[in-house]
């Protein structure tokens, strides 16, 4: 901390300190703090300089804090999916998480969103047709169980050709609004019992990876007027004298550091 006066009067060398110091941009209300980890949803800073009037500004000061508040996911299943009734819709099955910041999957379809905001969700579907003639899968999103308006698609599969069935690889992407724990699905329904989507496995001749029977990703485009329901990053909740609580989403890593000023 920088030197503070003594009330009851001060030499010309302390004062001209102090002063030089604000003229430097050191006015001696700044501090960091790092937020607690293991799953905590507040942090509180201690500062004798902090009253319940104050006005405290926080910057993040680490590629963990400045990072850390944009979601995303990625998704993929590597089991082959088919449908028993072809008058049925059928949601999107995953049961590998790649990568996941602020979202999370629930019943093994439920993309679900941890912060409200405008999300871009994007899939790619391998379909298998092992008929002689070609059939048509449709795809389309529902958000908290209820399709999205005007968010189908409509693909043909190919016919099986000698020995060699029929694939098609589906993909479109969606923008969708999400608040705090709704969920988005793709959902598809085929006509034909013979039409699936299929995990194929890595393969040679060139040497190449195994193929799943769908991908999905999920990227947190803007909070702009869909914040209704949750913040985004973490914020000032309280004010004490000699102490403020900063309320944050539940925090699990290490090294989410903040800078701060406090005026008045």
């Amino acid at each position: 901390m920088y030197r503070k006066l003594n009330p009851s009067g001060a030499n010309t060398r302390e004062i001209s300190e102090v002063v030089n110091n604000l003229l430097d941009g050191k006015s001696n209300n700044t501090g960091t703090f790092t937020l607690a980890t293991g799953g905590a949803k507040t942090t509180t800073i201690y500062d004798e300089r902090i009253g319940f009037d104050s006005s405290i500004a926080i910057a993040p000061t680490s590629m963990t804090a400045a990072t850390g508040y944009y979601p995303y996911g990625s998704y993929q299943d590597d089991t082959t999916q088919s449908v028993t009734v072809t008058t049925n819709a059928y949601p999107m099955q995953f049961n590998t998480i790649d990568y996941e910041l602020g979202m999370s999957l629930a019943s093994g379809s439920r993309i679900t969103a941890g912060y409200s905001g405008l999300y871009n969700i994007q899939f790619s579907s391998q379909f298998v047709n092992t008929d002689s003639q070609s059939h048509d899968v449709s795809i389309w999103f529902r958000k908290n169980g209820t399709n999205v308006p005007k968010s189908n698609g409509e693909f043909t599969v190919p016919s099986k050709h000698g020995s060699v069935n029929g694939q098609l690889i589906a993909t479109f992407n969606l923008f969708i609004d999400l608040a705090l724990n709704d969920y988005a699905e793709i959902m598809w329904a085929t006509d034909s019992t013979t039409v699936s989507m299929k995990n194929l496995p890595a393969q040679i001749n060139p040497t190449r990876p195994a193929t799943p029977s769908v991908v999905a990703t999920v990227s947190h485009v803007s909070a702009d007027g869909y914040t209704t329901n949750l913040f985004n990053a973490p914020y000032i909740s309280a004010k004490f004298k000699g102490s403020a609580t900063v309320t944050h989403p539940a925090n699990t890593n290490a090294g989410v550091t903040f800078d701060y000023v406090v005026v008045g």
